[in-house]
Formats: C-alpha cells, sequence, structure tokens
C-alpha cells in the first residue's frame, strides 16, 4: 500500500533537471531539492521570504537559476546576501512572484489578448511584460531585460513556478 502511495506520489511529480518536484510540497521545499535553485534558496532565507513562500499562496514565482544569478555581474549576488542589503534582495525576489495561480495556458491567453503581450503587477508593487518571441514566453523586466522560461507549470501546493534563465530587475 505504502509502494502504491509513493507511484501516484511520483506520477504527479515533475522532475525538473534531477530533482522532484512534487505538487503537495510548498515552494520552499520543492526549491530546496534543486540543486539549480540554491541561489535562489539562499537568497530567500537571506531576505526573510521562507516563511512567506511556505504559506498557503497561491503564488505564482518565476524562478531564477543558479546560472541565472551567475550572470549578474561580480560580487553582486554577495553583496545582496549581505544582512544590510535584506531591504533590496526582498525587493528583487518579490518582483519575482505573481499573487495567484498563473499557469503556462493562462499566461499564453493573456499575451494573445494583448496583441503579443501583456503586463501584470508583481507582489512588490512594480509590473513585468510577457511576451513570445520564437516561440518561447519572455519575460520583460522594468529596466529591459529579459528572461525566457525554460521550465513552466511546476506546480507546487502554494502555487507554481516557471523557471527562468535570468533575474528580473524592478526599476527600485
Amino acid at each position: 500500500m505504502v509502494e502504491k502511495a509513493k507511484m501516484e506520489r511520483d506520477a504527479t511529480a515533475m522532475n525538473l533537471n534531477g530533482a522532484m518536484m512534487y505538487p503537495d510540497m510548498n515552494i520552499v521545499e520543492n526549491a530546496s531539492t534543486s540543486k539549480d535553485l540554491s541561489t535562489l534558496v539562499a537568497a530567500v532565507s537571506a531576505a526573510g521570504l521562507v516563511e512567506t513562500l511556505s504559506s498557503e499562496g497561491p503564488f505564482t514565482v518565476f524562478a531564477p537559476t543558479n546560472t541565472a544569478f551567475a550572470a549578474l555581474p561580480a560580487g553582486t549576488v554577495e553583496t545582496l546576501l549581505e544582512p544590510e542589503n535584506k531591504a533590496t534582495l526582498s525587493g528583487i525576489l518579490t518582483y519575482h512572484v505573481v499573487s495567484g495561480n498563473v499557469m503556462a495556458g493562462d499566461l499564453m491567453k493573456m499575451i494573445e489578448e494583448g496583441k503579443g503581450k501583456t503586463s501584470f503587477a508583481t507582489v512588490n508593487g512594480e509590473m513585468l511584460t510577457a511576451m513570445v518571441v520564437d516561440g518561447k514566453v519572455m519575460i520583460k523586466d522594468a529596466k529591459g531585460g529579459t528572461a525566457t522560461v525554460t521550465a513552466a507549470d511546476v506546480k507546487q501546493s502554494n502555487g507554481v513556478v516557471h523557471v527562468v534563465d535570468a533575474v528580473l530587475m524592478p526599476a527600485k
């Protein structure tokens, strides 16, 4: 019976670069199992957002990979992780979060209805813009930078994660 329950749970999970993402685990629990999201997990912890992103939600998170963080100018991540930069780090991370469940199909519909792009508010209050470029969903930040969604609809118990290949930067 236990083996059957495990098989059923595994059938609903998504493999994200070798880490199983289970829809009955929350955003922080799942991200903590992924070696590709370890910088994000460290940043969420340093910003004091673990409790928030472990709460009921629902949240949609555009989750930057370790490679995305590594592409920032040298020393940026280390500086942001310092306690005196907690507010700045929190602002950047909450810029990657949208209230509610925004599944890929919903986002595509919003883009179509917006005649090729759509804008939506993040938890930090600033806007992101989504569009399709060469068949891929791109997210444009307030500074004109873009991130490509590399994995979509990773279901969580408290929302959904879309993995992105760049860190999105708010205007402030």
